[in-house]
């Protein structure tokens, strides 16, 4: 049965998922938003076993262990058998600098080598296309097999017997070998030079690049595996960051919130930069911001949209696959995501925010400028012009709208922030004029999401529903943690919306019902919540809770049921990664106090 124990390697350009038997159940390429040339996690049941993987599999199977190499996306993974015969297979994207560029070929790289006496094990390699429909073509060369399809054509390398990996015959392994899976071209080098040099040089670049990362003192395995997640979700040739490297793991079994996750959401972006920014990754910052200039520079007038694909498309049209059933047989299999075309306005102060940090970091190689700034501007006057319209929210229902309360919230940050930014530039009209707007737009906040019977902030203007997006009000500025109205809303959105150490994010009806998981972002805004007011030692014990509930390797994805703990939705999912991040920055000991 398919679950959520996977693995994720990557190299910014696609990436693989990985099961615990080191069987690459889910693969895009040529990058994250692709057809999947292994697409297994959505085949479920009988159909999973039939084709869309690659394993190696050990005769006599017995139990398995896996972990990364300490701070890096190499992934190692150790198959025994009965009679305690072992086999290890190390699994990686190579990524590394040469010729003063930034090296990551569109390549999986699987070394496989007997550890222990000499186990019998069989390759399979059984690509799909048209999104698991059809099988490739295969043919041979001396060391080398060659899947073609009328889109692409892959080229597997190996000193394994090639008649042996073809026809999966197993086979003895008595000495180590190579498998080379990318594109149809020859090799400069041997096949096992080519995978030990690139994985030295991949080990160097993950290790160095977690070595100059501003981390806690407390969780540190933690953040630093959240941290390589984080930027493995990047796709660095344009800048964008995705929201998870699947599309249509259900929220929970059988709801059909089933949606595809592989696309940048302006502000899933925000909630990342903002993580690796404090962890001293700006890179990433850097990168973004080059997406979202070229966003805002094709639009008119500011106006955005919440989601785009990560080449700057716009339509992201949403179809349903017949081809694959979906995560255990619960489908439908969506390819693209129709919330494009939603309206969710609170994107504008999410693209300010996103920007804020470079006109102040120093270290940036391109500061943020009175160019930028004007271009920012268009994005606030939209924030300004939309603030208490309805839209979607956050939740991008699919048919209700609503003035919301994080949407108004979030253009009110927007135009606090570009007031700050002008003060900072020396536009001093400017900031007067963004000050007085952001000055208002907290006044009427204030008057119109306060809900008096409720004593609580509530989701929307004059409504009476919570929704876990206030828990943000302070951390976003708007309110300090001390006022008595953001005090009085923690303890509305506990009474309501907490289920043992977890939070949902709603729990009144929606397009879809009433929502049964955890929503795992939410839980950690709660823990920032009660450590910003002084329960600290509640967000300690949740946040320890939390850390309870990753998978084996420290992935966490978009939800999680309350009672059995097991993990849903999309994987892995940002959001739920910066939430560790984050909660781990405020609760953890200060280093002075480690020595």
């Amino acid at each position: 049965m398919s679950s959520l124990d996977q693995a994720l390697i990557g190299n910014c350009s696609f990436a693989a998922l990985i099961d615990r038997m080191g069987c690459i159940s889910w693969a895009c390429m040529p990058r994250f938003d692709g057809d999947p040339i292994f697409c297994s996690l959505l085949k479920g049941g009988e159909e999973a076993a039939r084709d869309g993987f690659f394993d190696i599999a050990i005769d006599d199977f017995a139990r398995s262990e896996q972990h990364y190499l300490q701070n890096t996306a190499i992934l190692r993974t150790t198959l025994y058998d009965s009679t305690g015969a072992a086999v290890e297979i190390t699994d990686f994207a190579p990524r590394f600098r040469r010729y003063d560029r930034m090296f990551r070929p569109l390549t999986i790289v699987r070394q496989v080598r007997p550890v222990i006496g000499h186990p019998r094990i069989r390759v399979r390699v059984r690509p799909t296309y048209n999104y698991g429909a059809e099988r490739p073509a295969v043919t041979h060369g001396s060391n080398h097999l060659r899947y073609v399809t009328p889109q692409f054509v892959l080229r597997l390398n190996t000193e394994a017997p090639v008649s042996y990996v073809q026809n999966e015959i197993p086979f003895v392994l008595e000495e180590p070998f190579t498998l080379l899976l990318g594109p149809d071209e020859s090799l400069t080098d041997s096949i096992s030079e080519t995978g030990r040099e690139f994985l030295d040089y991949t080990y160097r670049f993950w290790r160095e690049w977690s070595r100059y990362l501003s981390i806690p003192f407390e969780w540190q395995d933690a953040v630093i595996r959240a941290a390589i997640t984080l930027k493995l979700c990047s796709f660095e040739e344009s800048g964008a960051i995705i929201a998870a490297v699947t599309s249509s793991i259900p929220e929970f079994p059988d709801s059909g919130r089933t949606w595809d996750y592989r696309y940048c959401w302006l502000r899933d972006a925000f909630f990342v930069v903002h993580a690796l920014n404090r962890l001293g990754a700006t890179r990433t910052m850097e990168d973004y911001l080059r997406y979202i200039t070229n966003i805002v520079a094709a639009s008119r007038d500011g106006s955005l949209q919440p989601v785009y694909g990560i080449t700057l498309e716009h339509r992201l049209d949403e179809q349903l696959l017949e081809a694959l059933p979906g995560y255990r047989g619960m489908g439908p299999v969506r390819v693209g995501n129709q919330a494009y075309q939603q309206v969710q306005n609170d994107i504008y102060g999410a693209v300010i925010l996103a920007a804020a940090q470079s006109f102040f970091d120093q270290r940036l190689e391109r500061a943020g400028g009175v160019r930028l700034f004007e271009r920012l501007e268009k994005v606030g006057h939209q924030a300004l012009r939309l603030y208490d319209q309805p839209d979607a929210g956050l939740w991008e229902l699919r048919t209700k709208s609503g003035v919301h309360t994080f949407t108004s919230a979030m253009s009110w940050a927007g135009c606090d922030r570009l007031a700050r930014i002008a003060s900072h530039l020396g536009l001093n009209a400017r900031a007067a004029f963004w000050r007085s707007q952001a000055d208002h737009i907290r006044e009427v906040i204030l008057e119109k999401a306060w809900n008096e019977e409720r004593q609580s902030f509530v989701g929307s203007f004059g409504g009476d529903e919570l929704d876990a997006s206030l828990l943000l009000l302070q951390q976003l500025g708007f309110v300090e943690a001390d006022d008595w109205r953001f005090l009085n809303t923690v303890k509305a959105i506990e009474k309501e919306l907490k289920r043992g150490n977890h939070l949902h994010r709603y729990v009144h009806e929606d397009d879809f019902g009433e929502p049964e998981t955890a929503f795992n972002i939410c839980t950690f805004w709660y823990i920032n919540a009660l450590a910003a007011i002084g329960r600290q030692e509640e967000a300690r014990e949740m946040f320890e809770t939390m850390l309870s509930h990753r998978n084996h390797v420290g992935l966490l994805s978009e939800d999680l049921c309350p009672e059995t703990g097991e993990l849903w939705g999309n994987f892995p999912q940002t959001y739920s990664m910066v939430g560790l991040i984050t909660s781990a920055m405020i609760l953890s000991k200060p280093w002075e106090e480690a020595f």
